[in-house]
């Protein structure tokens, strides 16, 4: 595997080595002792979630706060997202700023989103299956977010405004300058 950090402290881009031949490919998409080697991360990833979506569905951006914040290792397993996250942690020299990247089952491309930071993504492909590893357990009442179209945050969802799929739940949530 090869890592590359972002420009965001601690959030990195993971390629796995894919072996692929006539009958297909065979990948190992996490092996902590690698990722601890090359991102100096110890994590111990305790819950895996996937979600389907279809065309133009945007989720996020969501977190977890406190001592139930989250940290992430996302992929695609099918289809393509545009992936984006957020740095929401206030002590941090680029709090505020965003890093976006296409994430699909053809790249096979992870992220890994750290603690602290916001994260969504739009369904570029007509469905797409996401899946992530948690550190951290879900807990509903450490949760938070930020609207999607945020206007200082300024993310270009890759998806024509009427074509856009947002839970309610998600079109109510507050502006990124509430978190201060």
């Amino acid at each position: 595997m090869t890592v590359e950090e972002t420009f965001l402290k601690d959030c990195f881009i993971i390629k796995p080595s894919v072996f692929e031949d006539d009958r297909g490919y065979f990948m190992e998409s996490f092996n902590s002792i690698q990722f601890e080697e090359k991102t100096g991360i110890k994590t111990t990833f305790v819950q895996d979630n996937e979600s389907y979506s279809s065309y133009g569905v945007i989720r996020g951006l969501h977190a977890q706060g406190g001592i139930y914040a989250q940290a992430k290792l996302v992929r695609v397993l099918k289809g393509e997202v545009l992936d984006v996250v957020v740095d929401a942690r206030k002590d941090s020299a680029t709090y505020g700023e965003k890093f976006e990247i296409i994430l699909s089952a053809k790249n096979k491309l992870q992220l890994f989103v750290p603690k602290g930071f916001l994260h969504g993504f739009a369904v570029l492909s007509e469905t797409a299956t996401f899946f992530y590893k948690c550190d951290e357990f879900y807990k509903k009442d450490s949760e938070f977010g930020v609207i999607y179209n945020d206007a200082d945050l300024n993310i270009d969802w890759q998806i024509p405004l009427e074509k856009r799929i947002v839970s309610e739940k998600d079109k109510g949530l507050p502006l990124f300058s509430s978190l201060s």
